[in-house]
């Protein structure tokens, strides 16, 4: 049924009665508005929340679409005139949702909320908001292939997963360009039977691969005027395009970005089914209300795991946020939502997309680097990494100056009269975009570039390709230069370009930008849940953004591009793999799996480190970097059903009808006659406590389940700061079968019987000889704040 459904407000009600009798025949028994007078407000998007277990009379409604028309019709201005004075008034119902919430999306004036609020069925009115969205090398890196692959991984996953034949990844997203090679569906069999979608786009392109393609814009195009109704789900941006072949994509020989990182380009899950929903566009963004019609249809569809690159840094609860709401509808179908953290690290409580039930993917480096140094006059070269290098950049040395402006190379008349033709000019982050200054400076006359990336970034490059030679430098090599510059009269420099670079040390070091914990809306559930590739990853692009190409050159397919966004489809197609592994796990057991086997250390055997250089907090890495050979085999898994979170809910302060608007289509509940969970005690793969209480000292519970070796038997081992005492029971587990569920307890307290001066980190590992089954452990002080969902809401969002 298609859920785009509208109600002509406008009409005089009989017409309304006899032209549209099945969708709002009641409407004689509908009080009509009190405010009279022609429809001539201001309309707005808003997200309407129904009183749950308020239900429509299905003899009178044929769905529960024509019940809400007929909800909007009851608070519409029914004067005639309002047609002529306000056209938009036509179409109020934009969406009926049916799985993600109990509720729909109209056009509606202030006063009309107004009249809704009124209502016996009304609960909550939210205006309409904007999110953002936030390989040839990383299948081998991550194990997928076998030998040679990380860590000396004996056995490829893609062995023991069929490639993820057979699973269906949807994709929330910008658009998709339908036609590049990632997509071919040669070799692909029919999708399973079960698939109910559609794929608009023609049978040229719509194959086996790529079996659905729709666009959601039926709130989108009321917020951005002017915004051009996409009849295919297709633009000209890149992200969809790259976030699909990253989690999907098929083979694709010869990948590579101006000659980099050459090599054959595949997606994590190369023989899994992509179906794409575009609510994303091109410097706008991502309206909530299209998110939530097509996780509604994506769910009715069929799909396995959602891959969502999307999020809100500002939304109060998990009641109002889509990702959240669709997650835990998600869940309840058995499909696995695999998110991005967020883009807007490394400062504190900046992650995003934090419900337990989402799969929340951080961001790390990998061992690949496209290195190029910077040759000094005086003999020193230090080393950066570019994605610009010439066929022939000679080996003259060249002046060297830097911009006696801003520093940031912002403005092409001080350039002019610096007179930099020739010159390689050393340029500092900010002002614009580094691919916008490298045009600026090559017009000025410049023969190379330098870009210092900010000291925030570390080590950690991010490079793009430019206009000309340009090597980006980290902040700490940029300050050698400048030093050489300041004390030399006659400076000079060079570029020595080294190409694409493999198992380069200290790999993965976490992401600058990848956003970190806290997490704001549930302190004792730690976030991010995990990290995997996000940094510098090749995938497959329309065309390459901000560079000018020769006549008759052609555009390069691939290219390179970082952030939690390009991690969030490696973990979908990883959790592809495993789904098609074990096709009968739940989303919470594949989360499990993924996040007990991770890897703590780099390969160099170090702790993963932070950009800093200084071990990465569990606030950045959650549980660690994901390991998809292990994740595959766990041995043991935390095992959660949808409905295992509603006492969590309930502990968390939510009332009843957010919990039940969370909760969406499930029976309602009361938690007033239920048991409630602490956040600590929700069975998850982490565990966190917060100690605000004397004597500072809790008691943890958890259970674990066999789907190792059905005989087996673990044994507990705890690494704490001495800070903490920590006693386990039973310290042994002794499985006699598959599937089999066992418990055990964790007792936390602090060694002086004083709260905690701030978070404390170790780890619990249960070990069978065959199996290490780890979980971090994360011991925080309180706030002071009230554990609930009011003060939740209430601590400070972080990030920009």
């Amino acid at each position: 049924m298609d859920n785009r459904n509208h109600v002509r407000c406008s009409l005089p009600r009989l017409a309304i009665v006899g032209a549209a009798v099945v969708v709002l025949v009641s409407l004689a028994a509908t009080p009509a508005a009190s405010h009279g007078g022609p429809d001539t407000g201001v309309h707005s998007n808003y997200l309407i929340i129904v009183r749950k277990p308020y239900e429509y009379d299905t003899n009178v409604y044929k769905n529960v679409s024509s019940w809400h028309a007929s909800l909007v019709a009851s608070v519409c201005d029914m004067a005639k005139e309002a047609l002529e004075s306000d056209p938009s008034s036509v179409s109020r119902l934009i969406y009926s949702y049916r799985n993600v919430v109990n509720g729909f999306s109209a056009r509606l004036t202030t006063e009309e909320v107004a009249e809704m609020e009124k209502m016996d069925w009304f609960v909550r009115a939210y205006p309409e908001k904007t999110y953002q969205l936030l390989t040839t090398h990383t299948p081998q890196l991550l194990g997928l292939m076998g030998p040679g692959s990380r860590r000396g991984a004996s056995a490829g996953v893609w062995n023991t997963s069929n490639m993820g034949e057979g699973v269906i990844i949807g994709i929330l997203d910008d658009g998709i360009y339908a036609g590049h090679p990632s997509f071919d569906g040669k070799d692909m069999k029919p999708p399973p039977a079960k698939w109910n979608g559609r794929c608009d786009f023609n049978k040229t392109v719509c194959n086996n691969k790529l079996i659905g393609a729709r666009s959601f814009f039926e709130s989108a195009k009321w917020k951005w005027k002017g915004l051009r109704d996409p009849v295919l789900p297709i633009n000209e941006g890149q992200h969809g395009t790259h976030t699909s072949s990253t989690a999907a994509g098929s083979f694709v020989p010869g990948a590579n970005v101006f000659g980099n990182a050459l090599g054959t380009a595949s997606g994590m899950a190369p023989r899994a089914h992509i179906a794409f929903y575009q609510v994303c566009y091109v410097e706008k963004g991502c309206d909530r209300d299209d998110i939530l019609a097509a996780v509604d249809d994506a769910l009715e569809d069929g799909v396995d795991i959602l891959s969502l690159s999307l999020g809100d840094e500002q939304a109060d609860d998990f009641s109002d946020d889509p990702v959240s709401l669709g997650g835990y509808s998600a869940a309840m179908h058995g499909v696995l939502v695999s998110a991005a953290g967020g883009n807007t690290g490394p400062g504190p409580s900046t992650v995003v997309n934090e419900a337990p039930w989402v799969l929340t993917v951080g961001a790390g480096t990998t061992d690949r680097r496209f290195v190029a140094s910077v040759k000094l006059g005086s003999d020193i070269t230090l080393d950066g990494e570019s994605l610009s290098e010439p066929k022939n950049f000679g080996d003259e040395m060249r002046p060297l100056v830097r911009d006696v402006g801003d520093g940031m190379c912002t403005s092409e008349n001080v350039l002019r009269a610096m007179n930099v033709t020739g010159k390689i000019i050393i340029c500092d982050a900010g002002g614009d975009i580094s691919t916008a200054k490298a045009k600026l400076v090559l017009r000025a006359g410049a023969a190379g570039m330098i870009v210092v990336a900010p000291q925030v970034f570390g080590s950690v490059i991010v490079p793009r390709p430019h206009a000309l030679p340009t090597v980006q430098v980290p902040f700490a090599n940029g300050q050698k230069i400048k030093a050489y510059i300041r004390a030399t009269q006659n400076v000079t420099a060079n570029f020595i370009f080294k190409g694409t670079v493999l198992n380069t040390p200290k790999s993965p070091i976490v992401a600058p930008f990848s956003s970190r914990g806290p997490n704001r809306r549930s302190r004792g559930i730690l976030k991010p849940d995990i990290i995997g590739p996000g940094v510098n990853i090749l995938a497959g692009v329309p065309k390459i953004e901000d560079i000018d190409l020769a006549p008759n050159a052609e555009m390069p397919k691939f290219d390179i591009k970082s952030g939690t966004s390009m991690a969030a489809p490696h973990l979908s197609g990883i959790a592809a793999l495993i789904k098609n592994a074990h096709p009968t796990w739940s989303p919470a057991a594949i989360k499990s799996a993924l996040m007990t086997t991770t890897d703590t250390t780099d390969n160099l055997r170090k702790p993963i480190s932070d950009v800093d250089g200084t071990p990465a907090a569990y606030y950045a890495i959650g549980a660690g970097h994901v390991n998809a050979r292990k994740a595959m085999d766990p041995g043991l898994v935390y095992n959660l059903s949808a409905a295992d979170y509603v006492p969590y809910l309930c502990g968390l302060g939510y009332t009843d009808q957010k919990v039940n608007s969370i909760i969406h289509p499930a029976p309602p509940v009361e938690c007033g006659k239920m048991m409630k969970l602490e956040q600590k005690d929700l069975n998850y793969p982490s565990i966190t406590a917060i100690l605000d209480k004397e004597p500072f000292a809790v008691n943890i519970d958890r259970s674990v389940t066999n789907v190792g070796t059905a005989s087996s038997t673990y044994t507990v081992e705890v690494n704490v700061p001495a800070t903490l005492s920590v006693e386990v029971k039973p310290t042994t587990l002794e499985f006699k079968a598959l599937n089999e569920v066992l418990n055990y307890t964790v007792s936390v307290k602090t060694a002086s019987g004083q709260a905690p001066a701030s978070a404390i980190e170790g780890q619990l590992t249960w070990s069978s000889g065959k199996y290490v089954v780890r979980s971090p452990v994360l011991i925080i002080p309180g706030t002071g704040a009230k554990s609930s969902a009011s003060a939740v809401a209430k601590q400070p969002t972080g990030g920009t």
